[in-house]
């Protein structure tokens, strides 16, 4: 039985995939590396921004330099800060009332390879905001999907709020990204993927593809888990 829902963030949550892979292009230019939204699409979409800064920097120089990393990750956050998604964050449509019915039914978590302070600032005054048990970003996990360690470190600190502890099976993740659907899957975990970003003929992989969470019955989403 499905006891716990893990969510990604970005395109999942906040509609705001195509910002971030903006404003992301945009600062890897100014540090002289090539990235098109059709190669960061096809192949990163989902890692964090410090695996995919490091990818693109050894490609390039034949290594990838902590320093230089960061300074990249911090020009990025003050780029989408200036965003007009970040100024006025939109959620994905049927997403509060998605939460609101699952939040009696089952533990909640958010497992993002995002940064802290952008899923924070979007959720600021939400409902998701005090739904969810806890929230576990790129700022805790050193390791980015599809590497399953965010998952699997959500899932022990999920074990803090509970008696029986939670096996991995008994998580449900929602996804919207290839990179992600791997990661969840290695952790042992169930996923449901949501065409938001790719077409769902991409997204076989995943255990359940859906258009969105709009009009879903978290209770019967469980059950066809079971």
């Amino acid at each position: 039985m499905l006891r716990a829902i893990l969510f990604d963030f970005n395109g999942v949550i906040a509609d705001d995939e195509t910002a971030h892979v903006e404003c992301f292009c945009q600062v890897l230019k100014e540090y002289g590396l090539a990235l098109s939204k059709a190669e960061y699409y096809g192949t990163y979409l989902g890692m964090d921004e410090r695996s995919c800064t490091a990818l693109l920097l050894t490609a390039r120089d034949g290594k990838s330099e902590a320093g230089l990393v960061q300074q990249i990750q911090a020009r990025k956050a003050e780029l989408f800060r200036l965003h007009p998604a970040a100024q006025k964050p939109e959620l994905f449509p049927g997403v509060i009332e998605f939460v609101q019915a699952a939040r009696p039914l089952c533990r909640m978590a958010i497992a993002s390879g995002g940064r802290r302070e952008q899923i924070n600032r979007a959720l600021r005054g939400t409902v998701i905001e005090q739904a969810v048990d806890l929230i576990v970003s790129a700022d805790d996990c050193p390791v980015g999907k599809p590497d399953p360690a965010i998952y699997l470190l959500t899932l022990q600190r999920l074990n803090d709020f509970v008696r029986a502890l939670l096996r991995a099976d008994e998580c449900l993740v929602i996804e919207d990204s290839k990179a992600g659907i791997r990661a969840a899957q290695a952790a042992g975990m169930p996923v449901l993927a949501l065409a938001t970003t790719y077409p769902a003929d991409e997204l076989r992989e995943a255990d359940c593809v859906m258009p969105s969470l709009a009009g879903v019955d978290p209770e019967a989403l469980l059950r066809q888990f079971h």
